[in-house]
């Protein structure tokens, strides 16, 4: 959390309030319907990845109960520093509901994990694709993912099928997991196209920020730019969403020719679409806090 107001310090002081406000006087309601609209669509197709995953562990999850978990999450994830409070919350609350806190909280690990694999999958493929401020770094890249997932694959097929050792065990129960939750014939193909959609989503909303804050190069340089500052949002070091995107965001623009400054009015507008599109969620918290009243009354 620390890092994140440092680097939003940082950029107030370089660039002055200006960027952090402009982009927000130009959201208009065309915006937010498409970030509300956006929001719908990933949310109900994390829910759906994560229902899968829990049900390969052997914990169920029905999709409604999913989707209303997810949206308390994610609007959670949107106002609490850190960005991953809210998945925190659903993954005991799932996990006490279901009996199982541990099951409950790997089935939550392992379907963020898959997601944000297909994450760099997607960004590595459209940042080859496309011109970028990082197109140099991207073969060393690309070599670094592939030797981590061969030597994590390695390491997982030669690991003693019935040795006693401490060590072995998790790596046993992260195996089974692994292969019963995302990669058993009934989920893989689930958990592969939600998390497509998801990313997509993200993307499509980022570049709905873009345009809204101004922005007005083309979608071949805007797409590469916007996927890096997407990458940073999974560094859990922001407060209340804020943070190293904005700081990614202004070195990427500025890199690409645009301006710093654009940079952090878009990710300042994709901010804001995210939590307003995270609304719902705050729904979800005041209908159960209601729920509780009468019963702890």
């Amino acid at each position: 959390m620390l890092a994140g107001v440092g680097i939003l310090g940082f950029l107030f002081w370089r660039l002055g309030a200006g960027p952090f406000l402009d982009g927000l006087r130009l959201i208009d309601a065309g915006a937010l319907a498409a970030a509300l609209g956006i929001g719908v669509l990933t949310t109900v197709c994390c829910a759906w990845r994560w229902s899968l995953v829990a049900g390969g562990l052997g914990v169920r999850l029905p999709l409604g109960s999913a989707v209303a978990h997810c949206y308390r999450a994610v609007f959670l994830n949107a106002t609490l520093p850190g960005g991953v409070l809210g998945d925190v919350d659903r993954a005991v609350r799932h996990g006490r509901d279901a009996g199982d806190i541990a099951r409950g909280i790997r089935a939550v690990v392992w379907e963020r994990i898959a997601g944000q694999v297909v994450l760099v999958v997607i960004a590595l493929g459209l940042l080859f694709a496309f011109p970028s401020p990082v197109r140099a770094y991207l073969p060393v890249a690309t070599v670094v993912v592939a030797t981590v997932g061969i030597g994590v694959f390695v390491l997982l097929r030669t690991l003693p099928r019935d040795g006693a050792a401490r060590w072995t065990r998790p790596l046993r129960t992260a195996v089974a997991d692994v292969r019963d939750g995302v990669l058993a014939r009934r989920t893989w193909l689930g958990v592969l196209l939600a998390s497509t959609v998801v990313v997509l989503g993200h993307l499509a909303t980022f570049l709905v920020a873009a345009r809204t804050a101004g922005a007005t190069a083309p979608l071949s340089q805007l797409v590469p730019l916007t996927l890096l500052a997407l990458l940073a949002m999974a560094v859990p070091a922001n407060v209340g969403g804020f943070g190293p995107r904005e700081g990614v965001a202004a070195w990427a623009f500025g890199a690409a020719g645009l301006t710093a400054a654009q940079g952090v009015a878009t990710a300042m507008v994709y901010g804001v679409l995210v939590l307003v599109a995270s609304l719902p969620g705050a729904v979800v918290l005041l209908v159960r806090r209601r729920r509780r009243g009468p019963a702890s009354s």
